[in-house]
This record gives structure tokens, sequence and C-alpha cells, in this order.
């Protein structure tokens, strides 16, 4: 048993940094596969997308340092696309920061920063709701990460509710890129969300993302069946 009288506060900074970084390693990613879902050759899976970032290389040197490069700390469910060490602060036009925001690699062509319609409100930002990359008329904020900041003047979204696709998911569903569909959730707190995005990559899993807000509101965890229809 540790005696915690004897710690002076950088040793008990240490130490909750500790037990995080021991509980983010061992955690599995937040996916959650339905009893029974209507998908058909892929498995039906859906993720719920808490806050991120998106960086450019420049970027993760600005804030990290020269020659920096992201660290794995877990894979995600997209071959290829991991969870890094790299934590952020997102500070808003109110001066309010979101601590500790966790960066996705590989680095992308641009920097994008992801919230919920929650987060918006606590920084003081109008989330506009668009799909990755789309980058017009949007939002910025300031990055501050352990070696410097950087003033983004757009970028800042709500990532719009979307489902990726295989081609065989797209034949299986009948949809092709860009058609919307609808996701329902049977559970305690089950709901149907409209304009579910379909994206297309021959390279994907099926996997369907929604935010944290939106994961919340149906209790994803107790959803018992899920289907996609359009």
């Amino acid at each position: 048993m540790i005696n915690t009288s004897t710690l002076d506060r950088k040793s008990v900074e240490n130490l909750v940094r500790q037990v995080l970084r021991d509980r983010l390693q061992g955690a599995s990613p937040v996916y959650h596969r339905p009893a029974s879902s209507n998908a058909g050759p892929n498995p039906l899976v859906v993720n719920v997308s808490a806050r991120h970032v998106h960086v450019t290389q420049q970027d993760l040197e600005n804030l990290f340092g020269p020659g920096s490069q992201l660290t794995k700390l877990k894979d995600l469910y997209q071959q290829g696309e991991f969870a890094s060490e790299q934590l952020v602060n997102i500070i808003g036009p109110r001066n309010r920061m979101i601590p500790g925001v966790r960066i996705l690699g590989p680095t992308r062509h641009y920097t994008q920063v992801e919230l919920s319609y929650t987060d918006g409100i606590f920084l003081g930002i109008k989330l506009p709701l668009r799909i990755s990359g789309n980058h017009d008329k949007t939002p910025g904020c300031v990055l501050v990460g352990p070696h410097g900041a950087v003033t983004l003047n757009k970028g800042v979204i709500r990532a719009e509710r979307h489902v990726h696709m295989h081609p065989d998911d797209l034949a299986h569903f009948r949809v092709k890129d860009g058609d919307y569909m609808k996701l329902r959730i049977d559970g305690p707190c089950g709901l149907t969300f409209d304009r579910v995005k379909v994206r297309e990559h021959p390279k994907v899993k099926l996997e369907i993302h929604i935010d944290t807000d939106e994961g919340n509101a149906c209790d994803l965890a107790s959803a018992t069946h899920m289907e996609l229809t359009q």
C-alpha cells in the first residue's frame, strides 16, 4: 500500500499518468457488435468515435518538436489506423480548454479536430456537421502541445455519422458511395438514426461511426439488434 503522506505533487502526478497509461494500453477499442444485425458478408460494427485530432506532419512537429513521429498506442478497427500516444490540449474562443485529446494516426495532409456537440458548447464553438476533410467555412481553435502551439483557422467539425463499406457490403445493402441510410438500434434506449452517410473504399471493413453524444443517447452497449436500411 502506498503511503500518500510521503508523496509530493510531482510524484502523485506521475502515478496518475502511469495508471491512465496502463489502462489505455490494456483497453480494447470501443466497438460494439450487436447480438444480431442485418449485415451480409461482414460483421456489423459500431464505433463510438470520441473527440480526437488528425494532424499534418508539419503541425505534429510544431506541437511536439522537429522530427517528431506519432507513436502507436493501439490499433484501431480499420487496418493501418491507430490511436497514438501523443495528446494535445484544445483551446476555444472562450479560452476554455479540453485537455489530453488524442491524435489519431497516421498523419494526414490536413489537420482536423473532431468534437461532439457537447464539446462545442463547452468550448464556445458552433460546430458544423461535416464529413471528414470538408473544411469549407469551418471554425478554428488553438492546439497546444509540449513543444509549441498551432492556431487553426479552420478544420474543427462535428463528424457526420457515416458507415464505411467494402464493395461487397455495397452489393449486400444495394447502395452506392454517398447514399444515406438509416441505422435502427434496438434495446432499452433504442432509437433510429437518419442520414448515415455511405463511404465506400475497397480496403475498409464494415464499420459505423457515431459520436459520443449519439452513443450515449442510444446507450450503445445495451443494444440487442441493429439494422441498416435505406
